[in-house]
């Protein structure tokens, strides 16, 4: 991957933006994995764990919650790799995005996404299975 070149992990600081202007909380439990991209102003608050694996790609302005104030749910959320995450996405607590599978834009994701599909929607369904 041409892209990743030269990649090296960001350097993360709690609460704060990255270079690439996106920021975490709970900084100890958020696991990245190697030729990530994650795009500006995505919020991430891994207080009960967050799991990005390799090649994984997050657009702009996205939000990920291990924890959800409004219906108490929390929970470990895993991108799997070589997901895509598409714009403004939301992705709440206890759910699992599997590999090579991609999330349309503007989608609300609250349940697990299966391997090589594409899903989307408010709340996400699965439209397509992927072909390999």
């Amino acid at each position: 991957m041409s892209r990743f070149k030269n990649w090296k992990k960001p350097v993360i600081k709690e609460g704060k933006l990255t270079k690439y202007n996106w920021a975490v909380q709970n900084v100890k439990n958020l696991k990245l994995g190697n030729n990530t991209d994650i795009g500006a102003f995505t919020y991430i608050n891994a207080k009960h764990g967050i799991v990005i694996e390799d090649e994984v790609q997050i657009g702009s302005h996205c939000s990920i919650y291990s924890v959800s104030t409004i219906d108490n749910k929390k929970g470990k959320v895993t991108l799997k790799k070589n997901c895509k995450i598409g714009s403004h996405s939301v992705i709440m607590p206890k759910v699992t995005i599997g590999k090579n599978s991609v999330i349309g834009a503007f989608s609300f994701v609250n349940k697990d996404i299966p391997d090589n599909v594409v899903a989307c929607g408010v709340p996400v369904n699965v439209a397509k299975k992927l072909k390999k």
